[in-house]
């Protein structure tokens, strides 16, 4: 999407991006700088980080950040380090994620503890660490990548269905607490994304049979879901918070 096709929303705004060096994260960024943001990627690949920040409108503003966010203090530096090179974070959008397949009575525990580490305790501390410049601005905007997981049942899902579903309930409590401050929290619950995550879950005979599931018939796009997170993130979405919304063809509906 072009500079020209969004509002500068953004000028003068900061926006933190986890997973951001591709799938959903890199499609917010790209919408968030062409509305003039300047963005940091956090994400675990520095290669992949590189290009990813190469992709977005002016390159040169932004940062790319290579960061293991389950870990407390990557983290805290992390957001020390953007800080200290834009000067404020008006926008944390917290897309990282994993998705560790297993029936339920099989899951491993280093699969649970992995998938519940990035996909719930990550966007607690990624919340925590940007929190007390967001006060100081009386101004925030913080967006959870949840899941359809997060409302209903899939086969094969439920260390990634308790953490998605886990991650809805922390944004409505962060954004309970945290509204007196001027700081939004919303979750935003895809269906499978045509993102390399999304096809490597979904692949073969199993995402046929999903999209026979969805009724519009397909898969989401990551530009689909990026255009709700930057009107989440923009001027003209400071009643909405605490919301779970779900972008899912109509699948949760039946």
């Amino acid at each position: 999407m072009s500079a020209d096709s969004l509002e500068r929303d953004f000028d003068g705004r900061t926006a933190l991006v986890t997973g951001g060096a591709g799938g959903i994260g890199l499609a917010i960024a790209r919408q968030l700088a062409a509305g003039g943001a300047r963005v940091a990627l956090l994400d675990l690949e520095r290669q992949a980080l590189d290009v990813a920040a190469a992709s977005l409108a002016e390159p040169r503003r932004h940062l790319a950040l290579a960061v293991d966010v389950t870990r407390p203090a990557g983290v805290e530096q992390a957001v020390a380090t953007v800080l200290e090179a834009m000067g404020r974070i008006d926008i944390l959008v917290n897309s990282a994620g994993v998705a560790l397949l297993e029936p339920a009575g099989e899951i491993s525990e280093a699969a649970w503890d992995r998938t519940l580490a990035v996909n719930l305790t990550a966007p607690l501390l990624l919340a925590q660490a940007v929190a007390p410049a967001m006060r100081r601005q009386r101004h925030g905007r913080i967006i959870n990548l949840a899941s359809q997981a997060s409302v209903v049942a899939l086969r094969r899902h439920a260390a990634y269905c308790a953490s998605k579903a886990g991650l809805v309930g922390l944004t409505r409590v962060l954004a309970l607490e945290w509204a007196s401050d001027g700081i939004t929290v919303n979750a935003i619950s895809p269906t499978v994304v045509d993102t390399p995550l999304g096809r490597k879950a979904w692949a073969g005979q199993v995402g046929e049979a999903m999209r026979a599931l969805i009724p519009t018939g397909r898969f989401a796009q990551p530009e689909e879901v990026a255009r709700l997170a930057v009107f989440l993130a923009g001027t003209h979405a400071g009643m909405l918070t605490g919301e779970n919304i779900v972008i899912d063809g109509g699948y949760s509906i039946q």
